[in-house]
């Protein structure tokens, strides 16, 4: 399983919105490459901010 596909595993079992360093925690990754990945996730539109800070797959 890549990055991407961790960090939205993690957010759908949450079942709310997450910030990074809660991911990270989470799925074992260091902070640095889950920042990455959530830049990337957020220019193609993979997850959405409900709330300042916080994120959640897109629906």
């Amino acid at each position: 399983m890549n990055e991407k596909e961790l960090i939205l595993k993690a957010m759908q079992e949450a079942g709310v919105p997450l910030n990074a360093g809660k991911i990270a925690e989470l799925t074992g990754l260091d902070r640095k490459a889950v920042d990455k990945a959530m830049a990337a996730m957020k220019k193609d539109g993979s997850i959405v901010s409900p709330v300042r800070c916080k994120w959640e797959p897109a629906q």
